[in-house]
């Protein structure tokens, strides 16, 4: 059996009001939940839990992956706006131009997100997660198909994406150019596995690498994707 994505953890100062802040903007409750932190349990197909994980490193750049909010009509997209805008986040921007139909944001602790304008084609069977819009290659795309064993649902110009068969958010790998990474990624994947040392082996054969920065917490081994992304995997 393939490992199963669990949880995206996010490296907080405040772990407490960031799960405050995306528990209003995302509707979700509190919960222990696996590892440390203060985690979020969807009440809906998203299929994984977000937890805020204490750190003290400084945000330096742009996050490799962030969450696309989808939107059922222009008020709904103004709606989400302001219910974010209301709990402590702050418009940021990328680049993205003034003609822009998608409204960018950050949350307290700067992390960029982004509420889709009504009618996305792409995203339109998808729920209020829409996308984890994540920077990567297209070998990284098919690498963590194969780790979870979710079909690709996208495949074109470098760009892919996969969706899990049970439904919940696509995580979609835009291609180059690519953001260089020059520190660990505050936004990772938890992954859980009853197969131990079997389910290492085959990541590492699929492409992944141990590193020597596991957080040494009992039952959790940390690697990495083929883009240097680091995840970790909880051994129960």
């Amino acid at each position: 059996m393939t490992a199963k994505l669990a949880g995206l953890s996010i490296d907080a100062h405040d772990p407490v009001l960031l799960a405050r802040f995306w528990g209003g903007v995302l509707g979700w409750e509190q919960t222990d939940g696996i590892g440390d932190g203060v985690g979020l349990i969807p009440d809906d197909d998203t299929g994984f839990q977000i937890r805020f994980l204490p750190s003290e490193a400084e945000k330096t750049r742009q996050n490799q992956m962030h969450f696309d909010l989808t939107s059922v009509s222009p008020e709904g997209q103004q709606e989400t706006v302001a219910r974010a805008l209301a709990l402590g986040g702050r418009h940021h921007d990328v680049g993205q131009g003034p003609d822009a139909t998608h409204v960018v944001l950050a949350d307290p602790e700067g992390n960029e997100f982004c509420v889709i304008a009504a009618g996305n084609k792409f995203l339109a069977e998808c729920g209020f997660i829409g996308a984890l819009a994540s920077d990567g290659s297209q070998e990284v795309g098919y690498f963590w198909s194969r780790a979870l064993g979710w079909p690709l649902v996208w495949d074109q110009d470098q760009e892919t994406a996969i969706r899990s068969p049970y439904g919940g958010p696509k995580i979609t790998w835009g291609g180059p150019p690519f953001t260089r990474k020059t520190d660990r990624n505050r936004l990772r994947f938890q992954l859980v596995t009853s197969e131990g040392d079997k389910e290492i082996d085959r990541l590492v054969a699929l492409g992944a690498a141990r590193t020597d920065t596991a957080p040494g917490r009992s039952g959790e081994v940390e690697l990495t994707d083929p883009d240097g992304n680091e995840f970790t995997l909880w051994l129960v």
